[in-house]
């Protein structure tokens, strides 16, 4: 069987003609069932990628292998997930890159440990509560497989770091101020610090403790997303679109206190 053609165990996205994405593990003997009709797991095993399938009721399923967008928003989750128009710009802000060593404080359900991962990072994670810690790894093994560089500590970053020498630490959990401190020591000359929140308050509290450590360079951004209806000559922006979902914060660790100015 080639590359192109999907295998047993693998997960395929379903999309219908109304655009409606399922999120499928295909596996023999199975089915999926639909108000459009019964898709045979048997019809899709085998089949390259990006093709037709007929269900029951002859209605039609495109069938692709899901991006990492895909996964994100259909996966199961335990915590809210950060949006991929998020994790797109948190790779670049905090500027992550293959082999970087990052520490992750709030592994929610591992949408950012994917995005991390994918990127070539080496992960350590923090995480209070054991069943999101659970839930992550099952999603993250699940999309990228067993080998990869994920270990996951159920335990709260706030009472500090072990890890040291770090060159990255991104932070989503409610008071990242409190990490600060511990950042300080944990990550690198030059690392960075990037932390996601919901709110301008949180952010701002952020900020004035970055201020007061070794954190220099400072900046917060959140980002938006629209898309747009083109069809023929009607071309105009989609009714809906994706706009705040939080702020993204990022600093560089410096070498003693103070700016340049």
């Amino acid at each position: 069987m080639s590359c192109s053609e999907l295998a047993v165990g693998e997960r395929v996205m379903l999309i219908d003609a109304k655009d409606r994405h399922y999120l499928v593990t295909l596996k023999e003997g199975s089915a999926f069932h639909t108000h459009a009709g019964i898709v045979q797991h048997d019809d899709v095993i085998g089949q390259p990628e990006g093709s037709l399938i007929s269900s029951s009721t002859e209605r039609m399923f495109l069938v692709l292998r899901p991006t990492l967008s895909d996964v994100v928003l259909k996966m199961p989750r335990g915590a809210q997930v950060i949006y991929p128009k998020d994790l797109g710009a948190i790779l670049l802000q905090a500027d992550v890159g293959p082999g970087m060593r990052i520490l992750e404080a709030g592994v929610g359900s591992g949408a950012l440990s994917m995005t991390l991962l994918r990127a070539g990072a080496l992960i350590t994670a923090y995480e209070i509560r054991d069943d999101f810690a659970q839930q992550a790894i099952k999603n993250v093994h699940d999309f990228l497989g067993d080998d990869v560089n994920y270990a996951v500590h159920i335990r709260d970053v706030t009472a500090g770091i072990d890890e040291v020498d770090l060159d990255r630490i991104i932070l989503d959990m409610p008071e990242p101020w409190d990490v600060v401190k511990h950042a300080e020591g944990a990550l690198r000359p030059g690392g960075i610090l990037l932390a996601y929140l919901p709110t301008i308050n949180q952010t701002q509290l952020l900020r004035e403790t970055l201020h007061h450590h070794s954190f220099g360079l400072a900046e917060t951004v959140e980002i938006f997303r629209r898309t747009w209806h083109i069809d023929g000559r009607s071309v105009r922006p989609d009714h809906r679109m994706v706009a705040h979902t939080g702020f993204l914060t990022s600093a560089r660790r410096l070498v003693g206190r103070g700016s340049i100015s």
